[in-house]
């Protein structure tokens, strides 16, 4: 497996770039995630996925490993190809997939071509464990209630014009150390006060 390479840039589009290395040009296929991390750059290390299949052999390239991670847990998913995952990466950050599954937010995969609800639902079905435990975070046990308070909540922040992953941080955090905060309006007012 190629871990990295490393070298200079000697193409370099939106959906993929070719770095020079050793004498050799790598075709490497990049998200927007990574384009806008390497854009103004002539030298990079892009660490590798690398695909093997019967007729091909394909690289994929990441400016993070937060970002290699992520993509590599996609594609464990029943489904999900490269190219699916490589729209996702390139239509969310690693972190608000990462957010939106351990929140079990569907409707925030709504912006990824080609990923609907169902798609949305087994993605976060098969990887919100692996996400959890990756980042040491419990898992959230709200009731039915709660959610839908949350929900509402989410949606009022949002409305007033706080950070989406900001948001959804904050009343997860409320709602696993504040348990008895159950209505909209207390969650709001806590959230509120964590911003100031």
């Amino acid at each position: 497996m190629i871990s990295y390479v490393k070298g200079l840039i000697a193409l370099k589009t939106p959906t993929h770039v070719v770095v020079e290395a050793a004498g050799l040009g790598y075709h490497i296929n990049i998200s927007l995630h990574t384009y806008g991390k390497i854009e103004k750059l002539e030298h990079v290390k892009l660490l590798t996925y690398l695909q093997v299949r019967e007729d091909s052999h394909t690289l994929y390239g990441f400016a993070e490993e937060k970002e290699r991670d992520m993509f590599t847990k996609l594609i464990s998913v029943n489904g999900i190809g490269t190219n699916t995952a490589r729209v996702m990466l390139s239509s969310m950050p690693p972190e608000e997939i990462r957010m939106a599954i351990v929140g079990e937010d569907v409707s925030a995969f709504k912006k990824v071509k080609g990923v609907g609800p169902k798609t949305a639902k087994r993605i976060i079905l098969d990887l919100k464990d692996k996400v959890l435990k990756d980042s040491g975070e419990a898992p959230l046990t709200l009731n039915v209630a709660n959610n839908t308070a949350r929900d509402e909540a989410l949606q009022a922040l949002l409305a007033l014009g706080f950070n989406k992953i900001t948001v959804q941080k904050t009343l997860n955090k409320l709602m696993k150390e504040q348990p008895n905060l159950t209505s909209v309006e207390e969650l709001i007012k806590a959230a509120l006060k964590q911003f100031t």
